[in-house]
């Protein structure tokens, strides 16, 4: 299971991800509010483990903003506060369970059990689709038609962002720091290299969807009366 673990106690978030990891998850962290919404809005994660108390952006105005975003990603909202009134708010932004601190690993892992066993819990992300392309990030296979292609782990990364963001103009700095990371090293011609390979592969499906580029700024994705 692929976790997103929003916490600003860095030496509690990362005990969590040693923790989970060594129970065959895969747990990402981030630590502001601004970094937790950003990746809650642009990966994919089968469940988040959020922290109410944030810098930046609180940890229920980022429930309400993936929410409002129609993202049914299970999130339990960790705090310590601990009066009814907080839970009722939690709730009702849209929490599926509410943890209070200090909590024990075997209460959390207990709760994933009971969420994964809820019918639908974990079925909201079905791959990615625009037009008549569809691409599955785990598999890398982008189809259409009938059709197939199997993309590399960096153009899988390039496409996924560019299908979570379709019609929008994504900035150079935008895609380097999704698709290398934000201490990545990369050149420029890297992403122009394989902005080339997705486009070939597009055309190869007969695809109606395209990359165009937006002179001076980056990229998008787009049909073809855009």
């Amino acid at each position: 299971m692929h976790i997103l673990i929003i916490e600003d106690d860095l030496e509690l978030c990362d005990a969590l991800r040693l923790q989970l990891n060594a129970r065959n998850h895969t747990a990402d962290c981030c630590h502001t509010g601004s970094e937790a919404l950003y990746r809650a809005m642009t990966d994919a994660y089968d469940l988040i483990l959020l922290d109410r108390m944030l810098p930046e952006i609180d940890g229920l105005s980022i429930l309400r903003s993936i929410r409002q975003n129609h993202i049914t990603v299970p999130v339990i909202v960790t705090t310590a506060l601990d009066t009814i009134n907080d839970r009722i708010d939690g709730l009702d932004c849209g929490a599926d369970d509410y943890l209070v601190k200090p909590y024990a690993i075997e209460e959390l892992l207990a709760r994933i059990r009971a969420l994964s066993r809820r019918p639908q819990a974990f079925a909201e992300y079905q791959g990615l689709s625009y037009l008549d392309i569809k691409f599955d990030p785990d598999s890398r296979l982008l189809t259409c038609g009938g059709e197939e292609r199997q993309l590399s782990r960096r153009e899988a990364l390039l496409l996924e962002f560019f299908l979570r963001n379709p019609e929008k103009t994504l900035v150079r700095e935008q895609i380097f720091s999704r698709v290398w990371g934000p201490d990545g090293a990369v050149e420029d011609g890297n992403l122009d290299t394989y902005i080339y390979f997705l486009r070939k592969h597009l055309r190869a499906l007969g695809s109606r969807a395209a990359i165009s580029t937006v002179h001076g700024l980056g990229y998008r994705m787009e049909g073809p009366d855009a």
